[in-house]
């Protein structure tokens, strides 16, 4: 399995923001959002192979930590996964899978957390373009969301980068069946003043329609930048 990264950190994002987690960062992703804070397994995905076995003993090196947070770039085309995620479940490991609901895949996952990829995300000026239409074509699998909310306990997080997103947000909730209090709204930006300066108008957002509001808090903590 190609891994970007290990580490320590918090959940920054999220029903279960601020619980230390042990993070797998695999790297490669059928996605190419224009504002991906994790380009390094995106738009130029990097790391190395690891066996599932090396996995398994930086992890049990860490078990201080109950809950294991898979993600990427895009685990789920990852094809070792499942049988990652059932030994750390066999291990006792609390597992959330991050996905953006393109692909699914059965596997030991005690929170789907799926962030559909919303119009915003498509690169139409990145790299001339080249990547944006293969992206909207991909970025929302309305069977995809349904079969994983149906199947799996989660969460649908959203990144939001301007109060007209939030009408997109409903028409993909209605697609697949999410509740409201399941939904999460979060700010698009990369550093803590951005982040705040959306905050007031997208709380606001939430307020009206029943949905959560979700800070980054590794961001405000950490800022922008890796194994956090």
């Amino acid at each position: 399995m190609k891994i970007s990264e290990v580490f320590a950190s918090i959940q920054g994002e999220g029903i279960l923001a601020g619980v230390p987690s042990l993070f797998i960062r695999t790297s490669g992703c059928n996605l190419r959002c224009r504002w991906c804070d994790t380009p390094y397994t995106s738009w130029a995905p990097e790391g190395e192979e690891w066996a599932i076995n090396r996995i398994m003993e930086w992890v049990e090196g860490n078990r201080g930590y109950r809950h294991v947070v898979l993600t990427g770039g895009e685990p789920m085309i990852q094809p070792e996964l499942p049988v990652l995620a059932r030994r750390l479940g066999d291990a006792g490991f609390h597992i959330t899978v991050e996905t953006a609901g393109t692909v699914y895949v059965e596997l030991v996952c005690h929170l789907m957390s799926i962030s559909p990829k919303l119009a915003n995300s498509t690169p139409w000026e990145m790299e001339g373009g080249r990547r944006a239409e293969a992206h909207e074509k991909l970025r929302i699998n309305g069977e995809v969301l349904r079969r994983l909310v149906s199947k799996y306990d989660y969460q649908l997080k959203f990144v939001v980068g301007e109060p007209g997103d939030v009408e997109e947000i409903r028409q993909v909730i209605q697609m697949c069946g999410g509740a409201p209090e399941r939904v999460l709204l979060m700010p698009e930006g990369r550093t803590a003043e951005v982040l705040r300066k959306r905050a007031g108008w997208l709380v606001e957002l939430c307020k009206q329609h029943g949905y959560r509001y979700c800070p980054r808090m590794h961001v405000e903590i950490y800022g922008d930048r890796r194994g956090v």
